[in-house]
């Protein structure tokens, strides 16, 4: 499975943007799809996740109430909304797809390339 971010970008303190993942295939109800987050010499952090079949969401505490992770408008995506934005969002954003609920990136199977989130202050 392929997966590709998009919606990265630049944009200022207390604005909002929306990431896209798109999957290769169909998103089955088994699976999980999670947002991680990465700067360099930190480790990769949980953002979000969802399970697919129950639609059931999870957020890493940083972002919990300004991020909402939601399925896309095709079967094979999820979007990352985001807003509120502050400069410690800043950071390069995957998609990942796995088959258990978790926030570590062990649990992930498949990952995306990454797309570059700045925020600047």
């Amino acid at each position: 499975v392929q997966l590709q971010a998009s919606g990265g970008g630049l944009v200022q303190a207390g604005g909002s943007l929306s990431l896209s993942c798109a999957a290769s295939r169909r998103i089955f109800s088994s699976n999980v799809v999670g947002w991680f987050r990465q700067t360099p010499g930190k480790e990769c952090e949980f953002v979000a996740g969802i399970r697919w079949g129950r639609g059931s969401t999870y957020y890493g505490d940083s972002v919990q109430g300004r991020f909402n992770i939601v399925k896309g408008n095709a079967v094979n995506m999820v979007d990352l909304q985001m807003k509120n934005l502050k400069p410690e969002d800043t950071a390069v954003y995957y998609c990942a797809l796995g088959s258990n609920v978790g926030n570590s990136p062990s649990e992930y199977t498949y990952w995306g390339q990454g797309t570059q989130v700045t925020v600047s202050s």
